[in-house]
């Protein structure tokens, strides 16, 4: 496998999955501690109140992280430790904590990657509608400014927001994510609110004329037809449409995906003038999600299904398909290019155990190098591929599913928060060493 030099090798994580400390130094509520105290929302009542402590925990994570060998460190902010009414007034403690991460990792010869907003809303604001209410956007935007002042100058890569469609989705769609609410239109109007979040951010950015880059992460999965015929192959666009083109199009086109008509009566009172050219503005680069694919057959009237997994699967269920990340890296290059990629996150969640102080887990490293393998692919292809950021660094608080779910390659007793390398991790400590 060849990679160029200055390719960025990483690990990534999330603020409410690892940090803890939710009732420490000023930090406000969020969705997600609202969401996990909801009975029957997180697998065994589990919430991040503790997680992996990496609040306190911090020094020991970033030595962890210089072992490995990793060149950059993504991870992400939260809001209400920043500010904990979600706007007005500012809490330093907040702040200082990641200042002193970014001094710590800075000190290690690790580059941050900060993300503004990976899920953990201030609760005061889901209260004033949330991403339902066309001011979040406005907050956000001020809250990333602030963020932008104070480590603007250490940090040099910045990510608006993590997943908007999990956030739109799972979060207003569906509502097994926080704030937990269901309705379809819903979720197409919290999009378009999150999208102009990630605009007016990235304005605010051009405007303090700093030296970094900044993009968004978008979670994306490939969508194959199950068969030649021509219903699957529109049931197919539909399903990509939904889960890619909704984000894709407007960040670089301009517009919502025009063959989705229903969706896009849904969200036009939503849209007001001005809000795509902001949307669509040109970012540094685009980080890209991938841990699976989808296989679609038609169903019923212009309607979709996707079959169950073809080949094996994770702890989650998703299915191991490393070349869906070359086929994904090669069509967004070829449709929306060209711009530089991230793989901002990649990885598998399998049921580990630790056994006399190891933890074996040939799943995992064979998972890890044959999607390694893959974006090395795509770089030959022509593809402008960056980095590639591990998911995830430690195990830790995995949502809906608590601590059920195990995506680190370095392995967390949650009783005692002794951590422990993987075995994954080494071979990630070994390949980073070649």
């Amino acid at each position: 496998m060849k990679f160029p030099r200055d390719f960025r090798w990483g690990v990534a994580t999330a603020s409410y999955q690892i940090e803890g400390a939710a009732q420490e130094d000023g930090r406000g509520e969020s969705i997600w501690d609202r969401f996990s105290r909801t009975p029957g929302k997180v697998l065994h009542g589990h919430t991040g109140d503790v997680a992996c402590d990496h609040y306190h925990r911090y020094k020991e994570d970033v030595a962890l992280m210089a072992e490995l060998g990793v060149d950059s460190y993504r991870f992400s902010i939260a809001w209400p430790r920043i500010y904990p009414a979600g706007k007005g007034e500012l809490n330093p403690k907040g702040l200082d904590f990641y200042k002193r991460l970014v001094d710590e990792l800075l000190q290690r010869g690790i580059e941050p990657m900060a993300t503004l907003y990976h899920w953990d809303l201030p609760q005061v604001l889901e209260d004033k509608g949330g991403w339902l209410n066309r001011d979040t956007a406005y907050y956000f935007r001020d809250y990333a400014v602030t963020m932008f002042e104070e480590l603007g100058d250490t940090v040099k890569l910045w990510i608006t927001l993590n997943e908007p469609w999990c956030s739109a989705y799972l979060g207003y769609g569906n509502g097994v994510h926080a704030p937990g609410k269901s309705d379809l239109n819903w979720y197409l109007q919290a999009a378009h609110i999150l999208l102009l979040a990630h605009g007016l951010a990235l304005q605010a950015y051009r405007e303090l004329n700093l030296p970094g880059e900044i993009g968004i992460t978008l979670n994306l999965s490939p969508q194959y037809p199950a068969s030649p015929s021509r219903e699957d192959g529109e049931a197919c666009r539909r399903a990509d449409g939904f889960l890619n083109r909704w984000f894709l199009d407007p960040l670089f086109a301009g517009f919502y995906p025009q063959d989705m008509p229903e969706f896009l009566t849904a969200v036009a009172p939503h849209i007001q003038p001005g809000d795509f050219d902001l949307i669509s503005a040109p970012q540094d680069f685009l980080g890209i999600n991938y841990y699976s694919r989808g296989i679609i057959k038609a169903a019923g009237k212009d309607g979709y299904e996707a079959l169950p997994p073809a080949g094996p699967v994770t702890h989650m269920g998703w299915e191991v398909y490393p070349e869906g990340l070359y086929d994904l890296l090669l069509r967004v290059h070829r449709d929306y290019g060209p711009i530089p990629l991230y793989i901002t996150e990649n990885g598998a969640a399998y049921p580990d155990q630790l056994m006399e102080g190891r933890v074996a887990d040939p799943e995992r490293t064979a998972y890890l190098r044959e999607h390694f393998a893959q974006a090395a692919r795509a770089l030959e292809a022509g593809v402008p591929l960056k980095g590639y950021y591990v998911w995830s660094f430690l195990d830790n608080f995995e949502w809906a599913f608590g601590y059920e779910r195990r995506f680190g390659i370095v392995y967390v007793d949650f009783q005692t928060q002794a951590r422990i390398i993987k075995d994954s991790g080494r071979w990630y400590q070994s390949f980073l060493l070649v």
